[in-house]
């Protein structure tokens, strides 16, 4: 598992890649040269094969690429909100000066997030989000928010991440005191609940 200092101090939404990742990035760039099937062939044989590609402009293309685009749109958003609700809760609510989180953790989230939000009528514009960090203390409440806040919120969805009981990173120990370095573990829990409804919450784990 790789983990990032993504809110060492504050800044959320601030991923840089990995050793690992930047070297197959480079890896993969320098293979995908050698069997691209463009190369070495002439410019004329390159306009032929690109002269095939035949893209779908229908109505119905066109609308679920809309949707798709629209899809991101909002899980972008939760991502920031969520890295938001992290990064001023660190010194405040969490009692930690880094924060360490596994790669791409928030955005993995904020898909979740809004898949669960699917079936709604509002979708995730009805949702109101709460996010926690559960630790040896229970839970802890970081943050809240809308993502539309001129929709009335129909249904709750809770974000539980968990804190790893572990030291944080031992790379930092030299730095910072081992209290203050905060792991989060990469799984966590999604708690829905109806606002106006006597239906029971539906709880989602996520490894």
């Amino acid at each position: 598992m790789v983990y990032t200092a993504a809110l060492l101090f504050g800044n959320p939404g601030l991923f840089d890649l990995s050793e690992e990742e930047s070297v197959l990035e480079m890896i993969g760039k320098y293979f995908l040269q050698l069997t691209s099937p463009g190369r070495g062939t002439s410019s004329a044989r390159r306009g032929s094969v690109e002269s095939s590609d035949e893209r779908d402009n229908s109505p119905v293309a066109q609308m679920d690429a809309g949707v798709e685009q629209e899809q991101r749109v909002l899980q972008q958003a939760v991502t920031r909100h969520i890295e938001l609700c992290l990064t001023e809760a660190k010194a405040s609510t969490l009692l930690c000066q880094v924060l360490l989180l596994p790669h791409h953790m928030t955005a993995r989230v904020g898909q979740d997030v809004v898949r669960s939000s699917a079936d709604e009528p509002c979708g995730l514009r009805g949702a109101f989000i709460k996010v926690y960090v559960e630790g040896k203390e229970g839970l802890k409440p970081v943050g809240s928010f809308s993502i539309d806040p001129s929709v009335t919120p129909t249904f709750e969805l809770s974000v539980i991440l968990r804190a790893d009981q572990s030291y944080g990173w031992p790379a930092l120990k030299h730095i910072f005191e081992s209290d203050k370095v905060l792991k989060l573990r990469p799984e966590y829990r999604l708690v829905k609940r109806k606002l106006y409804s006597s239906a029971s919450p539906v709880i989602h784990d996520f490894y």
